[in-house]
């Protein structure tokens, strides 16, 4: 039976995010849906490369801990979650789910959702969108992800299960699926895609709509970001939403929060590609209810691309690290020095070696204040190499430095951390093909 509107809550942003929030709105938020969006490039290549060390894994790190706190909540209450929390191993990701729900005592059936590995059938020949060099060039390649749209999601959410877990879907289709399911919304209908598409890109980022990455003391001030809250919206069939917070919870949604998330990541208003359609946001339309609380809609809606987007990830060797301290009178210059050493010992072996003297100059890579003389300062150097010996080198160079390089060298630091790369091509749709399993406990 379809319904008239529907309450639909993000509770996650990445992989790493906090659980807190999003048990606030599981309890209060009255939500019909939790989606959990934890994915990234990165994040599923790297979720890849714990698979193939491990067939049982490959799944988001979080995902025990996240179910263990929501499983009580979901005995109570009425909602469903959805994530891509499965990565790269969907199908472990539900056992899980499972088992956890069958610890807890909680009836539960888990819905699936594959396909969207595509390393099998990759050409070759395929240009990447940043090179235009062929993807072969990059091998040896590790993943390929192709972005599944709201389409592949719906019979999973015509299912039972309460829980329906992806691979690697794009972030706002994980919203406009369920809005699809319940409202009764065509895949084929570019203004209701474009308003859940809308709806969607407000709520993915989580806490960000509530003044996360916002707030910049004493201009954009925001209280009580110490308990910021996850935003929820409620949108009605015809795509119109109001999007908001729990009451009491840190943070604030206004107009400001909502038109920065609006255009967060959107290189194109007119055209922000998605599986599901290409949104024109221009005629975007935002109206203040009351605290915490704006009204969205006016989105457009154009044909969605012929091709979908896939994020493959290459074994890009070995990153060797290494960090010490300078303090005290001539503390710059002293690491300075200390840097152009290591420099030129690794320049024998590397081909690039990044020298960083981190707060002042590792963001840009300068100091923009030449009389700059900050009393300490710490020392960061990095180097790639192809085998995690050779990266090692860098950070044994810079541990070194207690006695071979300046005065007052201090707190070294070194570490090794296997690279992956990631380039992304353009696959034809119809090559990529859904598939569900459902699990019951």
């Amino acid at each position: 039976m379809l319904r008239d509107r529907v309450r639909i809550g993000a509770g996650a942003a990445f992989s790493g995010d906090r659980i807190d929030p999003a048990r606030v709105l599981a309890e209060r938020g009255d939500l019909d849906y939790l989606v959990f969006e934890c994915l990234a490039e990165r994040t599923i290549a790297l979720a890849q490369l714990r698979k193939r060390s491990d067939a049982s894994k490959g799944y988001d790190p979080l995902l025990d801990r996240r179910m263990e706190a929501l499983l009580p909540l979901m005995r109570q209450h009425r909602f469903r979650i959805v994530s891509n929390m499965g990565a790269a191993n969907p199908e472990a990701a539900g056992a899980v789910v499972l088992e956890l729900a069958a610890r807890e005592r909680v009836p539960m059936s888990v819905a699936v959702v594959m396909g969207d590995d595509v390393l099998a059938d990759l050409d070759p020949a395929s240009p990447t969108l940043e090179t235009g060099e062929p993807v072969s060039d990059y091998a040896p390649l590790v993943s390929a992800n192709a972005y599944l749209g709201a389409e592949a999601m719906l019979t999973a959410l015509a299912s039972n299960a309460r829980v329906i877990l992806t691979g690697r879907v794009a972030d706002p289709s994980l919203f406009v699926a369920p809005l699809a399911h319940e409202l009764g919304w065509s895949p084929d209908d570019v203004g209701a895609m474009a308003a859940g598409t809308l709806v969607g890109h407000l709520l993915e980022c989580a806490g960000q709509l509530c003044g996360g990455y916002f707030a910049d003391p004493g201009c954009k001030d925001v209280d009580g970001m110490a308990d910021l809250g996850f935003p929820f919206a409620e949108v009605e069939r015809s795509g119109a939403a109001v999007v908001g917070k729990v009451d009491g919870t840190g943070g604030v949604i206004n107009l400001a929060t909502v038109r920065e998330q609006l255009l967060y990541e959107v290189h194109d208003p007119q055209a922000y590609l998605t599986p599901d359609v290409s949104a024109d946001f221009t005629r975007v339309e935002l109206k203040p209810l009351a605290r915490d609380r704006v009204a969205v809609g006016g989105a457009r809606g154009n044909a969605r691309p012929r091709q979908l987007k896939v994020s493959v990830g290459y074994v890009a060797g070995y990153l060797g690290e290494g960090e010490i301290g300078y303090a005290g009178r001539n503390a710059p210059a002293r690491a300075r020095l200390a840097g152009e050493i290591v420099r030129t010992r690794l320049a024998r072996e590397f081909d690039e070696v990044r020298v960083d003297l981190i707060g002042s100059t590792s963001l840009h890579a300068r100091a923009f204040d030449p009389a700059e003389n900050p009393y300490e300062v710490r020392l960061r150097v990095a180097g790639r190499a192809r085998t995690a010996a050779l990266a090692a080198r860098v950070g044994e160079e810079v541990e070194a430095l207690y006695t071979n390089g300046p005065a007052g060298g201090g707190g070294a630091r070194k570490y090794v951390h296997e690279q992956i790369g990631i380039v992304s091509i353009l696959i034809d749709r119809e090559r990529v093909t859904p598939r569900l399993k459902l699990m019951e406990g």
